[in-house]
C-alpha cells in the first residue's frame, strides 16, 4: 500500500468519525426532546384524568353554541 493510499484511508476514517459524532449528538438531542414530550404528555393525561374524575367544567365542550 502506498503512502497516498494510507493518507486517503486516514482521511476517509477521519470524515467517518466526524459524521458518527454528529449523528450521536443529533440522537442525544432527539432523545432529550422525546423525554420532554413524554413528560408533557404524561402531565396532560394526569390533568385530564383528574378533571374527568372531579367532573370539572374544562372548557367550551360543555357550552352550547351561540346560535342556540
Amino acid at each position: 500500500m502506498t503512502d497516498q493510499q494510507m493518507i486517503d484511508l486516514e482521511i476517509k476514517i477521519s470524515h467517518q468519525e466526524m459524521a458518527i459524532e454528529v449523528l450521536q449528538q443529533t440522537s442525544y438531542e432527539q432523545q432529550k426532546t422525546i423525554d420532554k414530550l413524554t413528560e408533557t404528555c404524561e402531565k396532560l393525561v394526569r390533568q385530564f384524568a383528574s378533571a374527568s374524575n372531579e367532573r370539572l367544567d374544562i372548557g367550551p365542550a360543555n357550552e352550547k353554541p351561540p346560535h342556540y
